[in-house]
């Protein structure tokens, strides 16, 4: 195979993987340049709506996806006490835009991805220092003394991106406000019967907790709770500490806490990024986190990416030898999107971390009233987006 349609992309996470994918599609060679030492699975449950699977699809692993994970069979909003505050229509969702929701374990989703990738296509043990353009190429230099070239490189290195913070600069992360506690367990509950799939958020002051199958009899939950940035566990641990702030909520929060181990709880700080003007210079551009890092609050960090991969293999298909033209191309069809997405999450966020009460009670009574129907409407422009 020529060399002039290599791709160097730095990052195997699931952008790096999904760009992989869809330029192996489009001929391209490709070679994935990983930090880590080896390629394991981290992380917690995904969401992955139906625009990712559709996306999905086109990458040529949804129905390993399918399989590994859990349909989305039921989503209900309740207050912290459990009184249902909404119940959105997933069936008529899924009818509607053609493809049900998942939710998996991103280790699961990365071992599908990977799975599709070859040994020689992906290094491990490499941390990118700089990289050089010239007219044709592009040259990459690494901490462990190697270098490679190829005819562009993308960023795929997440939200930390130091192909971002080469390109444009240092930008600083926003916090969110609040921290999320994650975990996974093996958990059965009779109202949720795993046939049902899906299960639902609760809505308290200043903390919200979600309760999702991700396949496999496994339940995904987590805890966003209000916090200043940087705050340790408490003295009583972070299990303990979790437990205790979710004191008299609606079972089964704390029952599914409770059957976590300790070891398995994770907690990590909330951030993004303001929005790029750009996410292209020449020969180089970003995909996924780190072009446009976002809360999770829209569960779309994963399908922008994906569709990040989708859109720019296509451009570099359409737009024969001149790659740099191609980026921009790129950068053009996907940003306005991308961007309204991380601006949208940001909003959702807030929202529902609001520790007013006369806030809440409005809020509730919203969620209440407008029908289930209007309110699943909103999400269409995200989530009944095809590539």
């Amino acid at each position: 195979m020529s060399n002039e349609k290599h791709a160097l992309i730095i990052g195997a996470g699931l952008s790096g993987l999904a760009s992989a994918l869809a330029l192996m599609q489009k001929g391209w060679q490709v070679t994935l340049y990983e930090q880590a030492q080896e390629h394991k699975g981290i992380g917690a449950g995904i969401v992955l709506a139906a625009n990712a699977m559709k996306a999905l699809d086109k990458l040529g692993v949804g129905q390993e996806v399918r399989e590994l994970g859990a349909a989305v069979r039921s989503a209900r909003i309740r207050d912290w006490k459990g009184n249902l505050l909404v119940e959105l229509p997933v069936a008529e969702q899924a009818e509607r835009y053609g493809a049900d929701s998942y939710l998996i374990h991103r280790a699961d989703l990365q071992q599908a991805l990977l799975a599709k990738i070859s040994t020689h296509e992906l290094v491990l043990g490499k941390q990118l220092v700089s990289f050089s353009q010239e007219k044709e190429r592009v040259h990459a230099a690494f901490a462990d003394g190697s270098s490679a070239h190829g005819t562009i490189l993308l960023g795929a290195d997440g939200i930390h991106s130091r192909v971002r913070k080469s390109l444009f600069g240092e930008d600083s992360m926003r916090y969110s406000g609040y921290t999320a506690i994650r975990g996974i367990a093996t958990y059965q509950d009779p109202r949720y019967p795993l046939e049902s799939g899906g299960g639902f958020e609760a809505w308290g002051k200043g903390i919200r907790f979600g309760f999702s199958h991700i396949g496999n009899n496994r339940i995904h939950w987590f805890a966003a709770i209000n916090a200043p940035e940087g705050e340790n566990d408490g003295p009583m641990g972070r299990k303990r500490e979790t437990l205790r702030r979710l004191d008299g909520w609606y079972e089964p929060v704390r029952a599914v806490i409770e059957a976590t181990e300790d070891a398995a709880i994770l907690r990590h700080d909330i951030y993004d990024r303001a929005p790029l003007r750009k996410w292209s210079e020449g020969r180089v551009t970003l995909v996924g986190d780190a072009a446009h890092p976002m809360l999770p609050n829209l569960g779309q960090g994963a399908g922008q990416g994906m569709e990040d991969a989708l859109v720019l293999a296509r451009c570099l298909a359409d737009n024969g030898t001149d790659s740099a033209h191609a980026l921009r191309m790129y950068e053009e069809k996907r940003k306005k999107r991308a961007n309204a997405i991380v601006k949208g999450s940001r909003l959702m966020g807030a929202v529902t971390q609001w520790e007013n009460p006369l806030a809440i009670a409005a809020r509730h009574f919203l969620l209440k009233t407008i029908p289930a129907r209007i309110q699943s409407r909103r999400l269409d422009w995200i989530v009944g987006h095809e590539v």
